[in-house]
């Protein structure tokens, strides 16, 4: 009897993680998707919880009450194997992405990646890609590979879209040697790939088309155009984004409305994306919570509340609407004109509630200037007053136009959001050289390799031989992990910074303002005795066009047990900080490890 109840348990094991077929096919003009022989249609959400791996089971929980059957990551990390358990486990299909580098900074971030010169870096993405596939290929949960983002919209010449071209057929025409059982997705704004996909990249199966708004109603024709026999999916979507908004006040464009971002979804997706032929699904962007530039214009949850894209969602792909409605905001305005910084200004605003909930009122704004991270953030205004009076805001020391935001939260934790714009004068702000984010202190460099404001992108020297591990747990300080750098050479020097915008040497603005710390400390080790380094921060030249506005650094001799040091920053200009630390070290002999903790700046 134990041996057929063993025998029962393998034989579940491998039932339940049997690899599922996805297959393509066409009957007449109609495409169709299907798993294992059935038909699947894509009723989608972009996933931005996939660093949350405690609270997986919840948000895929709540993804089943939206109707949602897939979700498509832009990459994969070490938490895939995770995140397809879990997707598993509720049913839920994965388009496992693939990332490859941009040509230029541009709509996702500041990267930037030269596809004539850099070989070796072409040669990783590769090797990368098929890693993935041979990793994951058996996992039932994968639906299909979706490989790049919009990298065709941030190149700029003919040359490098070319380059890039050829190897993602390198790529694709790779994995279908060796994986027969998923299609092969690659992922474009709009139609900015389609040329270029039909040319040299024939191994693709779906066409990945981000598109917002109405535009979606208009891809399948843009298809038909260009004699494109190939089913597409809309790989994001939702109102139309703030890329294609003209109409503006002081330059701040303006916001489509609450329910314009709802019916954008319910309505959508009925009418110009499953009434296609050739049209396999969607994944409505963005299924996450954010407190920044896009999270009140296109995410399912802002500061944790629900937006209406969220009820959206489940409308759309389930036909039921909102069990609680988010709140109404009929008016917001402000006095015409321009205002000194610190003015108190008031603020017309009409709000209604269908439920008749308790409703909590909170004003912000967003300044966009400066760098990425800057422009993004959105930051809370001091007011005064009520509902019943009605509301002060006061104006934020910046100079130029504002976007101020009014969030209308309900007893449902529903947020309704409104936005409009002022001009604010400050002669102070104006003559800020760089416009880069001001921290709160204590600001962490490095702490448990979480969050990290600066990425580990930049190495110098003899760098192939040195191995950086942002998540050590062998030997730690306090915490859950410390930064380890290994270098695994007999000679030579060797060098890491921590850089803000990755991968840049000056040429983008980035960093941030840490303009109150008065030290900077961290704690160190080495593996050995007598290893010396060089430590500290400020990394880029004033020969750049955005350089570290403050260098400093200390030569120390490592102990092989932990110890903390720190660095006076007296009379140091840290108004940007672009590169939060660096390393210079050097090996006499044999391989040597370095191990860093609690890298911060504090008051």
């Amino acid at each position: 009897m134990k041996q057929i109840f063993f025998l029962c348990i393998i034989l579940g094991c491998i039932c339940q993680y049997s690899q599922a077929q996805t297959t393509i096919q066409k009957k007449g003009n109609t495409w169709q998707l299907l798993v294992d022989g059935k038909p699947f249609n894509i009723k989608g959400v972009t996933f931005g919880y996939d660093k949350d791996i405690a609270n997986y089971d919840s948000y895929f929980k709540d993804l089943n009450f939206l109707g949602v059957n897939t979700i498509r990551t832009w990459a994969t990390g070490d938490n895939m194997p995770q995140l397809l358990e879990a997707a598993q486990k509720h049913n839920i299909k994965v388009m496992v992405g693939i990332w490859m580098r941009h040509g230029r900074p541009g709509m996702e971030d500041d990267d930037s990646f030269n596809y004539l010169k850099d070989t070796k870096g072409m040669e990783a993405m590769y090797n990368n890609a098929i890693r993935v596939v041979e990793r994951y290929k058996n996992h039932p949960a994968v639906l299909t590979w979706g490989i790049a983002n919009e990298v065709y919209l941030n190149m700029e010449t003919d040359a490098e879209k070319e380059a890039y071209s050829k190897l993602l057929e390198r790529i694709c025409s790779y994995i279908k040697k060796i994986d027969s059982n998923h299609p092969i997705t690659s992922v474009e704004a709009w139609t900015f790939g389609l040329d270029w996909w039909q040319k040299y990249v024939p191994s693709i199966d779906i066409y990945g088309l981000n598109c917002y708004g109405a535009g979606a109603n208009s891809l399948a024709s843009e298809l038909e155009k260009r004699g494109i026999d190939k089913p597409y999916i809309i790989t994001e979507f939702g109102v139309t984004g703030a890329w294609d908004i003209t109409a503006e006040t002081y330059g701040v464009k303006h916001e489509p409305t609450d329910q314009q971002k709802y019916d954008a979804i319910a309505q959508g997706y009925p009418n110009w994306i499953a009434n296609k032929p050739a049209n396999l699904g969607v994944f409505v962007f963005h299924y996450s919570d954010g407190n920044h530039f896009g999270s009140p214009w296109l995410h399912t949850h802002h500061t944790g509340a629900y937006r209406p894209q969220y009820w959206a969602i489940r409308e759309a792909y389930t036909g039921k609407t909102p069990i609680n409605h988010v709140p109404i905001i009929e008016t917001l305005t402000l006095p015409e004109g321009e205002f000194k910084s610190g003015t108190w200004l008031p603020v017309t605003l009409n709000t209604t509630d269908v439920e008749y909930d308790t409703l909590q009122v909170s004003f912000h704004y967003n300044h966009r200037k400066g760098s990425r991270i800057r422009r993004n953030q959105i930051i809370p205004l001091a007011q005064r007053g009520s509902l019943a009076n009605g509301f002060e805001i006061q104006l934020p020391k910046v100079h130029g136009a504002i976007k101020v935001y009014v969030n209308v939260k309900d007893s449902y934790n529903n947020v309704g959001i409104a936005s409009t714009a002022i001009k604010v004068t400050d002669a102070a702000a104006k003559n800020i050289k760089y416009l880069v984010p001001k921290v709160k202190l204590p600001f962490y460099v490095y702490k448990d390799g979480e969050d990290m404001p600066y990425a580990p992108s930049a190495y110098m020297g003899n760098y192939e031989k040195m191995l950086v591990d942002t998540k050590n747990t062998d030997d730690v300080h306090s915490g859950t992990a410390s930064l380890k750098i290994s270098y695994n050479y007999h000679y030579n020097w060797y060098g890491l910074g921590m850089v803000n915008p990755a991968n840049d040497w000056g040429d983008i603005l980035g960093g941030y303002d840490i303009s109150e710390a008065t030290t900077f400390s961290f704690w160190a080790k080495a593996s050995k005795k007598a290893v010396t380094a060089k430590i500290g921060f400020g990394l880029i030249g004033k020969d750049k066009p955005y350089p570290d506005t403050a260098k400093k650094s200390i030569e120390i001799k490592l102990r092989t047990k932990w110890k903390k040091h720190t660095i006076k920053l007296k009379k140091l200009d840290l108004s940007c900080i672009r590169s939060g630390f660096i390393l210079f070290s050097q090996s006499y002999g044999t391989p040597q490890d370095i191990y860093i903790d609690e890298v911060v700046f504090s008051k």
